[in-house]
């Protein structure tokens, strides 16, 4: 916390960067942080909603997954580009001292943008469907926030410090991510789980996030208190054994880079 906040202004810098880098180049801009969340919707709602039929918490399929899609975009890209910070930026390991940990923190960071450009979305897209969230479920959103913010942390340290060791981490990475997508409720909701094994699926540290921002926008259940205290306990052990882990082999960054 202390070199955190000794190091803010070159943290805020590397997020601009990184924020700036992301869309370079690109016709659209940060408008892919409005474009991507919501073409995933359409697929999903084409092959889940309609043709497989998944049921949706008697909710229209687009919004219900829309909600989940949201936070799992955030979580996937921040945890994907910060598992390749580090080789990224490996130039610069050895030329300045700075804590390394603010490499892969700043697209973490930079990630929290388009996070607020897409929640605006939704909301726009939930009014559209008729949904409008209640003051009291609008306050746990800064919650379920910081418990995502905990777990994409925990697990971008980890990946950033095994891909600067190992290099198939930067090549597994998409796979896992993708696998860990289909083991969260994204596609389906949280109750098609046997409730004797629902403690077990809670174990994963996104699924207590997902469920609750459904129920915190579109009121889809009552929250599941002990789904989301995993969420924060798992996501914290993540964070502090991911940062102790990367600080272990921060010393030898430069040589291994």
């Amino acid at each position: 916390m202390h070199d955190l906040l000794t190091y803010r202004d070159f943290l805020y810098f590397l997020v601009r960067r990184d924020i700036r880098a992301r869309y370079t180049q690109t016709v659209l801009g940060v408008g892919w942080a409005v474009l991507q969340p919501l073409l995933t919707m359409i697929v999903f709602s084409i092959f889940f909603g309609r043709l497989a039929d998944i049921p949706s918490s008697g909710v229209p399929y687009p919004v219900f997954s829309l909600a989940a899609v949201v936070p799992w975009t955030y979580f996937a890209n921040s945890a994907g580009y910060a598992a390749n910070s580090l080789v990224s930026n490996q130039q610069i390991l050895s030329k300045v001292y700075f804590p390394r940990f603010l490499i892969p923190a700043s697209p973490i960071g930079g990630g929290v943008l388009d996070l607020a450009i897409a929640l605006t979305i939704l909301l726009g897209v939930m009014a559209g469907f008729g949904f409008f969230p209640t003051v009291p479920n609008v306050l746990l959103l800064p919650v379920l926030v910081l418990a995502l913010v905990i777990v994409t942390t925990g697990v971008g340290l980890w990946l950033a410090a095994l891909a600067i060791q190992y290099r198939d981490v930067r090549y597994t990475t998409p796979f896992l991510l993708q696998l860990w997508l289909f083991l969260t409720p994204i596609i389906y909701p949280l109750s098609v789980i046997p409730s004797d094994l629902r403690w077990l699926y809670s174990l994963n540290p996104m699924t207590g996030v997902i469920d609750g921002f459904r129920v915190a926008l579109l009121e889809t259940g009552a929250v599941q208190w002990s789904s989301l205290a995993l969420s924060f306990i798992v996501g914290t052990v993540l964070l502090v054994s991911g940062a102790r882990y990367f600080n272990r082999i921060e010393r030898v960054f430069a040589d291994i880079a």
